[in-house]
């Protein structure tokens, strides 16, 4: 991780077909674009991928988890069960569906802690968005009981997961919807994209409907298309999905490449006894594009991490004082601050989300260090890279 470390004359070539032969806008314009459809070539690449009937690309990660939101009926005054840690957008997205958000935490996988979810369930409480966190998971077998036993939807981000796996099945696959991020630094790249995979039809109707407009997509006629719901723009173009398609023949490559690198480091931390690690529900199927590894303190945390940016290790990541991962550093998120009033302003028993309890989480992110796995690591820069560990966890 990420996909940029991989690019390119694969990906020059598949623009290059967009630029030479076909059309930039993935709908219609037939007559022009001579049979290249980057966008749909992606889409069936991504359902026999990831074992699902339906996918479909969006604008972004951010827009993949909007458009699904709307496509599996979360609306208005819906609440919607969400970690503590996670990208932003997490929150933003069901924020302007109209939805509340209600936090769970987060226990040693970095996910959501089952006992936690099921203890935020309320008459309201409509789906559970599950965050597949720095390329692992979160224990789905338990969050899949509970969305079961309290008939609740499960959205599955695995915007930073895509590749990895849970017994057997792809993350993404396993809830309701799953969504993928493909922007710049993400696991495989469109430059800018997203996409939602999804076995349910219903869903997967209204997300391309409600991504282009509420258009129905049927016929070749973009003019006489119907427009059964409202919608907005989350389109991709196919010149972003052109990139994604030669990107995505490399994931499984990819991969690989991170578990070894991944195994290396992970071996030589080993080593001392005051590190313990990330506890992955299925080890084997462990996407790798993070080494997480916790220290007994804090104040140990925080020490570490100060020496490993001295020492020059790059790539690792304090996500307790992150101001894009963590609910502690959103104040706009605390507050509900946006340039207008916000849907969510209409409800009259809003939670205070200044005074949330997110003790258990803290216990886990204040100690926790994320290491990114890199592509393009020679052997020598990895042995470098566990000399430079050495010296910081040993003082020398």
């Amino acid at each position: 991780m990420p996909g940029f470390e991989w690019m390119g004359a694969e990906e020059k070539a598949e623009i290059n077909q967009v630029l030479d032969q076909g059309f930039i806008f993935r709908y219609n314009f037939d007559g022009v674009r001579n049979n290249v459809w980057k966008a749909r070539e992606m889409e069936a690449m991504l359902c026999e991928r990831m074992q699902t009937q339906y996918a479909h690309l969006v604008s972004s990660g951010t827009g993949a988890l909007s458009v699904a939101y709307h496509a599996m009926g979360v609306g208005a005054g819906d609440e919607v069960i969400v970690p503590t840690f996670t990208f932003v957008a997490s929150v933003e997205a069901l924020v302007a569906a109209g939805a509340i958000p209600v936090f769970a935490d987060v226990d040693d996988t970095l996910c959501l802690n089952p006992a936690s979810v099921e203890s935020k369930i309320t008459p309201r409480t409509k789906a559970i968005n599950v965050v597949q966190m720095c390329g692992s998971m979160a224990d789905m077998d338990a969050i899949l009981a509970i969305a079961k036993k309290h008939n609740l939807l499960v959205i599955e981000d695995a915007c930073q997961a895509i590749g990895g796996s849970y017994k057997g099945k792809p993350l993404g696959s396993i809830g309701d919807v799953g969504c993928f991020s493909f922007d710049s630094v993400k696991t495989i790249t469109c430059g800018e994209g997203g996409g939602i995979i999804t076995n349910n039809e219903i869903i997967y109707r209204n997300a391309h409907m409600y991504s282009d407009h509420g258009h129905d997509h049927i016929g070749n006629d973009r003019g006489a298309e119907g427009h059964p719901i409202m919608g907005l723009n989350y389109r991709i173009s196919d010149l972003n999905a052109a990139m994604g398609v030669a990107q995505l023949r490399k994931l499984d490559d990819m991969v690989a490449v991170q578990r070894k690198n991944k195994a290396k480091l992970k071996n030589a931390l080993s080593q001392f006894s005051e590190i313990s690690f990330r506890r992955l529900p299925d080890p084997e199927g462990d996407q790798a594009s993070f080494l997480t590894f916790m220290l007994p303190t804090e104040a140990r945390t925080v020490e570490i991490n100060q020496k490993l940016k001295d020492s020059g290790v790059d790539g690792c990541f304090y996500w307790y004082a992150n101001n894009w991962h963590y609910i502690k550093n959103w104040p706009q998120i605390q507050n509900m601050v946006g340039a207008a009033k916000l849907p969510i302003h209409l409800n009259d028993d809003l939670p205070d989300y200044t005074q949330l309890d997110t003790s258990a989480s803290d216990a886990v992110m204040s100690r926790s260090i994320s290491m990114l796995i890199k592509l393009n690591w020679t052997e020598a820069d990895i042995e470098q890279r566990i000399e430079k560990l050495k010296q910081v966890f040993t003082g020398a």
